[in-house]
């Protein structure tokens, strides 16, 4: 499968990224059919050199089936090349992991507790179970006595 990608270049804390065609199976900074641009993160936004892309060649790619990452999607949809990938939605993102996890606890006993007051209320004790305890009860203090 053929994938739109970003491969890595640069030096230490100074990354540039080549947008390329590769397989999916290939590495990251392995090898690949085409470079069709380059992406400089480091860059103001406004700044026209960040992005550098030739449309033709992303429309020539996708229309044999190649498919972009999450990542070059967005890429692309700044450059207004392609339509911008919806975002997600993760409210979770910021807050630590340890405090997720705690907040997924708290989250699984309050969707618990209603659960089992429903099934409190949809089935009531009947009597029977009642006076056949009490009988057990009254055999069980009569053997004591004894």
């Amino acid at each position: 499968m053929l994938k739109i990608r970003l491969s890595m270049g640069g030096v230490r804390k100074r990354p540039i990224y080549k947008i390329v065609i590769a397989d999916s199976r290939a590495a990251r900074d392995g090898r690949f059919i085409e470079k069709i641009g380059s992406f400089n993160p480091l860059l103001p936004k406004d700044h026209k050199e960040r992005i550098s892309v030739e449309a033709e060649r992303v429309k020539h790619w996708v229309s044999k089936g190649a498919k972009p990452t999450l990542r070059v999607s967005r890429i692309l949809g700044e450059a207004q090349i392609m339509p911008m990938p919806k975002s997600g939605n993760n409210p979770l993102k910021a807050v630590p992991k340890k405090d997720r996890k705690k907040a997924d606890e708290t989250e699984a006993t309050k969707t618990e507790a209603p659960k089992t007051e429903a099934t409190k209320t949809e089935a009531p004790k009947t009597e029977a179970p009642k006076t056949e305890a009490t009988k057990t009860e009254k055999t069980n203090e009569e053997t004591k006595k004894d």
